[in-house]
């Protein structure tokens, strides 16, 4: 009868534990499938909250592309605005020598007039980076320069180097944007 007595007190304790309150220590409770719920809902809201920002950063990072995009065609448009307007000064004065050469005689100052626009069409492009190259008794150089022809050199420290010039090449801030067209001497 122990052993009965034995058994109903397990079964007692086992019954109790269902319906225990959860605040026991050792207990099982009937909340635990809520709280559950609960952390899905938590993890479903973060979810969500991550998709959103996920489409926004999408979404900004489309408008960024777009935007540039209007950008570099507006620049490729208007990249040689700067210099021709620069340039306009320059045509102006080929339009008053033009006047000049058909008024006037005097052959001097006609070729100052002349030179005067010459020399201020290489300022403005030196302002802008445009730099001369020198090549004239210089080494041949495949990079800087394109050999023409070679004619054999009028003195044997020529040999190689570059003899005439038939065309100027010239850096745009440091770059070679033409190469130099050259006679060099064998």
């Amino acid at each position: 009868m122990a052993e009965k007595d034995m058994n109903d007190k397990d079964l007692n304790e086992a019954t109790s534990d269902i319906n225990s309150d959860e605040n026991m220590s050792g207990s099982s409770h009937l909340n635990e499938p809520v709280a559950e719920e609960s952390e899905l809902e938590k993890i479903k809201a973060e979810l969500e909250e991550a998709k959103d920002k996920y489409l926004r950063k999408i979404a900004e990072f489309d408008n960024y592309k777009r935007r540039t995009a209007k950008e570099r065609i507006e620049l490729i448009q208007t990249a040689g605005r700067d210099v021709i307007a620069n340039m306009l000064d320059v045509l102006d004065d080929c339009d008053r020598a033009q006047k000049q050469l058909d008024t006037s005689d005097d052959v001097a100052t006609i070729k100052e007039g002349v030179m005067l626009v010459f020399n201020k069409l290489r300022n403005t492009l030196q302002a802008r980076g445009l730099k001369a190259m020198e090549t004239l008794h210089e080494e041949f150089n495949a990079d800087l320069h394109e050999a023409i022809t070679e004619i054999p050199a009028a003195t044997e420290d020529l040999k190689g180097k570059i003899v005439d010039e038939v065309m100027k090449g010239y850096y745009l801030n440091d770059k070679i944007i033409r190469h130099a067209k050259v006679v060099v001497g064998k």
